[in-house]
């Protein structure tokens, strides 16, 4: 399936949060952090300031979720973008 954002809006495919701690014990999915890093999918017609491939950092509970093909993936608004990383 092709998703292409709109106007200031990007894609992003989620990072995994670790399922284990550095000791080796698992953590369960409903005690694991929510995760604010992503890689760039996709960008809408209006952004300049990211592109595809940037892995970036955003607002902890921005943006909508959408599940496709066993992939977790979240649309956010430019401006819940905080940081690009390199």
């Amino acid at each position: 399936m092709d998703i292409r954002p709109l106007g200031e809006r990007v894609l992003v495919k989620i990072d995994q949060a670790e399922e284990k701690t550095a000791s080796g014990l698992f953590i369960p999915q409903t005690s694991q952090e929510k995760t604010q890093f992503g890689t760039v999918v996709a960008v809408g017609d209006d952004v300049k300031s990211v592109k595809k491939g940037d892995r970036i950092l955003h607002d902890k509970y921005a943006g909508t979720s959408v599940k496709v093909d066993d992939d977790d993936y979240l649309i956010l608004n430019l401006k819940d973008v905080l940081a690009v990383i390199k």
